[in-house]
C-alpha cells in the first residue's frame, strides 16, 4: 500500500492543531464543545457506578511522585536557582528543572525507545508552553529514530542485540530484531511529520511509521489477534528468520503486556494516519485481550502460562492492564468520532476499577507548613512548604506489575511495581478528562 492511499503528509501540516491532540492539552480538565470536566465533576461521576477509580483523582497520587522525587534528589524541594522557569510552589517548576538534564537523549542512537523517553515530557513542554528546545530535542529524537528505519525490513530495528539463557543475538549485520513495544514509539513519528518544516522530513517521518506499522501487523500479529513479542528479520533480504518471546512464557504463547503495546500502539496510529486496517487491528487486539481476561479484570502476565506451565497461579501484571484500558480509551474515542457504537469505555474502566481495588500501594501522606521564598519579581512570596512527605509502603502507586518473567531471561522479576503501570494509571486519568467521558455516569 503507497502512501497516497492514506493520508497525506501535506494534509497533515495543513492541520497540525487539529491532528489528535496531546494528553497534555487537557491535564487539568477536559473542555470539549463548551464543556468543562473538573476532577470533582469526574470523582463525582465515577461513585455512582465504579467504587475505586476515584484514587485516579486523589491527592495521594501527586504525593506519592512527589516522595519518591524528592528522597531521589535528596533534598525536600526542587531548587530555587531558575525562578524564570515558572511562579514558585508550582509542581510545574520542579518539572521543568528534573527533565533539563534529559535533552541530551534525543540524539541516543542505540534504542529504538525514543518515544517513550523523550515524548511524556517534552510533548507537555512543547504543547503547554512551545519550548523551542524541547520542540528542536523532539525533532532530534524523531530523526534519530528514522535513522534505524530499514527499507528492506519495512522496520524501525528495535534492538540491536539481545541474549538470553536461550539465544543470543551480538551481530546487527545478520539479525534484525523488531518487537511489538516499538509500537508506541510511532507516535513521535508521526507528530513529527506534523510539525516538520519541510514537506520532505514530513514525507520521510511520515512513510517510516506507515510502514513500521504495517509490517508489524504482517509479522507481529497472529491469525487469532494474539500477538508475538520479537520478529528477527534478515538484514540484508528482509525475510522472516523466526519469531520469539523475550519477556513472555514461550515462543508460542501471547505476553500480556505486548498485547497491550499493540492495542494502544495500533489505536494511536490509526488516530494519525485514519487507516482502517489499524482501528480494525487495534479493536481486534483489544477483543483478545478482554477475552482472556479472568474474573478479576486483571490479566496475567501471560495469558497462556497457566495453561502451559500447569501451574495455577501465575503473577499479575498491571502495567499490561492498564496500556491496555489506555488503548481502549483510544479506540473507544475513535469509534465515537465515526459515530459508531463501543464497549471499550465500559471495559477499560472496569479493568482499572479492578486494578485500584486490589493493586493499589498505601497512600503517601504529606505535612504542610507556610513559609516565604524570596522572588525574582514580587519580593518574597508565601508558599506551602513541605516539612515531610512519605511515600507509604511502596515507592510505586501500584504493585502487581511484572517486568520480565521469561524462564530464561537472565533476571527475572514478578510481581512488583513498575514505572509503565504508574505513568499509564495519570494518563489513563487525565485522558478521561480530556475526553469528558463520564458524564452519563454523573
Amino acid at each position: 500500500m503507497k502512501l497516497s492511499e492514506t493520508i497525506q503528509p501535506s494534509q497533515i501540516l495543513a492541520t497540525k492543531r487539529k491532528l489528535p491532540m496531546s494528553e497534555s492539552e487537557y491535564t487539568n480538565g477536559a473542555k470539549r464543545n463548551g464543556t468543562e470536566r473538573t476532577k470533582a465533576d469526574v470523582k463525582k461521576s465515577l461513585s455512582s457506578e465504579f467504587k475505586h477509580l476515584e484514587i485516579l483523582f486523589s491527592p495521594s497520587v501527586e504525593m506519592k511522585i512527589w516522595a519518591v522525587a524528592e528522597r531521589s534528589l535528596n533534598m525536600p524541594e526542587p531548587p530555587t536557582w531558575f525562578p524564570e522557569y515558572t511562579k514558585p510552589g508550582s509542581t510545574e517548576y520542579a518539572s521543568k528543572w528534573w527533565t533539563e538534564s534529559l535533552h541530551q537523549n534525543g540524539s541516543l542512537m542505540g534504542t529504538h525507545d525514543l518515544g517513550f523517553m523523550i515524548c511524556p515530557w517534552a510533548r507537555l513542554q512543547w504543547d503547554l508552553h512551545r519550548d523551542p528546545k524541547a520542540f528542536d530535542t523532539l525533532m532530534t529524537a524523531a530523526n534519530t529514530l528514522a535513522d534505524r528505519f530499514s527499507a528492506k525490513v519495512g522496520c524501525i530495528r528495535s534492538w540491536d542485540v539481545c541474549q538470553t539463557k536461550v539465544y543470543s543475538f551480538t551481530d546487527p549485520s545478520k539479525d534484525f530484531l523488531v518487537i511489538i513495544d516499538n509500537m508506541m514509539n510511532l507516535d513521535l513519528l508521526f507528530w513529527a511529520a506534523s510539525e516538520a518544516s519541510s514537506q520532505a522530513d514530513s514525507t520521510r517521518f511520515f512513510d517510516i511509521a506507515m510502514a513500521h506499522a504495517r509490517t508489524s501487523k504482517e509479522y507481529l500479529i497472529r491469525a487469532d489477534w494474539s500477538s508475538y513479542h520479537v520478529a528477527n528479520f534478515d538484514p540484508s533480504t528482509g525475510a522472516l528468520k523466526e519469531r520469539l518471546t523475550n519477556q513472555g512464557y514461550s515462543h508460542t504463547s501471547c505476553w500480556s503486556r505486548g498485547q497491550a503495546w499493540a492495542i494502544a500502539g495500533f489505536a494511536k496510529s490509526y488516530e494519525w494516519s485514519g487507516e482502517n486496517s489499524f482501528l480494525d487491528t487495534a479493536k481486534s487486539c483489544a477483543d483478545y485481550f478482554l477475552g482472556r481476561l479472568p474474573d478479576t479484570h486483571i490479566p496475567p502476565w501471560d495469558f497462556d502460562a497457566q495453561e502451559e506451565s500447569g501451574a495455577t497461579t501465575q503473577p499479575p501484571d498491571t502495567s499490561a492492564a492498564m496500556v491496555a484500558a489506555y488503548g481502549m480509551l483510544l479506540i473507544h474515542q475513535s469509534l465515537q468520532n465515526r459515530s459508531e457504537p463501543s464497549p471499550y469505555l465500559d471495559r477499560a474502566l472496569r479493568i482499572v476499577d479492578s486494578v485500584c481495588e486490589r493493586h493499589l500501594n498505601p497512600a503517601a501522606s504529606q505535612k504542610q507548613d507556610l513559609g516565604t521564598i524570596p522572588t525574582v519579581e514580587n519580593g518574597r512570596a508565601t508558599i506551602v512548604k513541605c516539612v515531610e512527605t512519605a511515600a507509604g509502603l511502596g515507592d510505586t502507586i501500584l504493585n502487581g506489575a511484572t517486568i520480565n518473567n521469561f524462564e530464561f531471561a537472565p533476571r527475572r522479576w514478578a510481581d512488583h511495581g513498575l514505572v509503565y503501570a504508574d505513568y499509564f494509571f495519570v494518563l489513563f486519568g487525565n485522558k478521561l478528562l480530556e475526553m469528558n467521558a463520564l458524564r452519563s455516569l454523573a
